[in-house]
């Protein structure tokens, strides 16, 4: 038997009705997502990198077959870290480099007897070469995109996957209780990123991705550099932390210094709009209406521009996932879902992760009191 680490907290009986309904005798999970949510463990550094990448010659898999145990296919030097961690017992090596994981793959289907089945693969992960490969080798079966079907199971969450979520939001604003306080004019943004990342890595984060800017950086995504942060500056930042695959994801706003009856009454009015925007967030209500919601009330508030994405849900592997509150947004929220909402405009960024209950959201990530701005003086 497997030594786990981490014990299966997948919503397994609402994958196994999906599948029931969609007629699916077995999926095979490649992306991030849907290996690490049903693997039970996530990998680090390097072998996270084969994760990403669709085209790596040592990707791993997940067969999960609707009335069998599941398998994992992986290669050498993936498969120490899978058996002391993860949860799944039946691993499948296969050579990296040397051989196709895929055809490893339609050969463990086969050798469960479900060649003429149903058979779920990831169509928006897959490439077509891959997605040939497999049916190749299962002339016979029936192969049918389940990328929604996964979607629809992992945005559910259980009580596991929830205490998982908090745990990586309390760690990240840790993180930022200690670090925000202590800027001063003249740190670069380099320095304070370094500080954040390092903090969370300290604390027992797997891996820490996000951006971090003086208000007067034009490009937000250019990566932090040598830019010194002056009095008077708000710090726009906006931080995925990973603890046991489980993002913590929250952005605060932060002033160098002590903030003008402007900024004070800017933040306010933020503020309003933002918790107004989390309370619209319960079942039956329509990712999109939530994004026009936030746009309209910005721009009625006189912000010059518009919300990108005014918030997603978030999972294992990769902290934006469906459903995205955006204007094309079609999904409608359910109860257990965790969402991370985010509308703003430019720098003035909050962020918190809430669980969608039959009553008022409930948040995920109270350390911070966002009340007031946060200062840094």
């Amino acid at each position: 038997m497997a030594n786990n680490q981490n014990a299966n907290v997948a919503n397994i009986e609402r994958l196994n009705q999906l599948m029931d309904e969609n007629g699916c005798s077995a999926v095979v999970a490649r992306s991030g997502k849907n290996f690490t949510y049903l693997a039970g463990f996530a990998y680090p550094g390097t072998l996270a990198r084969h994760l990403d990448f669709p085209d790596s010659p040592r990707g791993v898999l997940v067969i999960w077959p609707r009335q069998r145990n599941p398998v994992l296919v992986v290669n050498e030097t993936a498969a120490p870290l899978a058996r002391r961690d993860g949860w799944i017992e039946d691993v499948r090596l296969y050579d990296g480099y040397a051989e196709s994981a895929y055809a490893k793959t339609a050969e463990i289907l086969v050798e469960m007897g479900l060649q003429n089945e149903t058979i779920g693969l990831e169509k928006d992960y897959l490439s077509m070469l891959q997605w040939e490969e497999i049916a190749s080798h299962l002339p016979n079966a029936n192969l049918t995109d389940c990328t929604d079907l996964m979607d629809r199971v992992r945005w559910i969450k259980t009580p596991e996957e929830v205490e998982l979520l908090k745990k990586g939001a309390d760690l990240l604003d840790e993180v930022y209780l200690e670090v925000f306080p202590t800027v001063r004019p003249g740190d670069t943004e380099r320095d304070v990123h370094a500080r954040i990342v390092e903090g969370c890595i300290r604390r027992g984060a797997n891996w820490v991705h996000g951006i971090l800017n003086t208000s007067r950086n034009d490009i937000a995504y250019g990566g932090e550099g040598d830019m010194a942060f002056q009095s008077g500056d708000i710090i726009r930042n906006d931080y995925v932390s990973y603890l046991n695959g489980y993002p913590g994801h929250q952005s605060r706003t932060v002033v160098i210094g002590e903030p003008t009856k402007e900024l004070l009454d800017t933040y306010k009015t933020h503020r309003d709009i933002y918790r107004a925007t989390i309370d619209m967030c319960r079942p039956g209500a329509k990712a999109s209406d939530i994004y026009h919601f936030s746009n309209n009330a910005f721009n009625d508030a006189g912000f010059k521009g518009k919300v990108n994405i005014a918030g997603h849900g978030v999972g294992a592997w990769w902290h934006q996932q469906e459903p995205y509150m955006v204007p094309s947004g079609k999904h409608i929220l359910e109860k257990g879902m965790v969402v991370a909402l985010e509308p703003h405009i430019g720098h003035w960024h909050l962020q918190d992760m809430v669980l969608v209950t039959d009553a008022a959201p409930l948040l995920l990530s109270p350390l911070i009191n966002t009340d007031e701005m946060m200062v840094a003086s």
